[in-house]
């Protein structure tokens, strides 16, 4: 158990560094490049640069610290797998704001934020952390594309020479 809390928290810590990353991104393209003034999708462009920055920060931070012991071998498809989970994890807080906003008609600020930023971010976390831990990292992954490398060290030709 104390493996998995410890997996748990430096999971949580690289999600905190990114929510912080996120929100500076966006904040700085808002304020310099994308403001209202300038672009009247500013608004999006910059969710669009904030969140992509925040999930290359996350997929370095779990790969090399959170997940470190499970990561593949490979990691353009580790870091394909981890982009297809970030993104599809978007759906969650988007489904939460249109349950709360549109269905149960709490349109307030206030309640989108809670629908988005209380109850769409802790299901979405939960959801990251299991497909990260079970599918991207998962520890049988990790331990067959160690294998693999062994074998495959194993099998390679020996490029020193004999001595002969």
């Amino acid at each position: 158990m104390i493996p998995l809390l410890k997996q748990v928290l430096r999971f949580g810590v690289v999600g905190g560094v990114g929510v912080v990353v996120n929100f500076v991104v966006f904040n700085a393209l808002r304020s310099t490049i994308w403001t209202n003034q300038h672009d009247r999708y500013g608004a999006i462009y910059a969710t669009i640069v904030a969140t992509v920055v925040a999930i290359v920060v996350n997929w370095v931070g779990n790969r090399y610290w959170a997940f470190r012991a499970d990561r593949q071998s490979s990691a353009t498809r580790e870091g394909a797998e981890f982009f297809i989970v970030s993104v599809a994890s978007l759906a969650i807080p988007l489904l939460c704001v249109g349950v709360s906003h549109y269905l149960m008609h709490l349109s307030s600020q206030f309640a989108d934020n809670i629908s988005n930023n209380v109850i769409g971010l802790a299901l979405g976390t939960l959801f990251r952390f299991a497909l990260y831990r079970w599918w991207v990292y998962s520890p049988k992954r990790a331990v067959s594309a160690r294998w693999d490398g062994e074998v495959a060290e194993l099998n390679a030709p020996s490029t020193q020479s004999s001595g002969l």
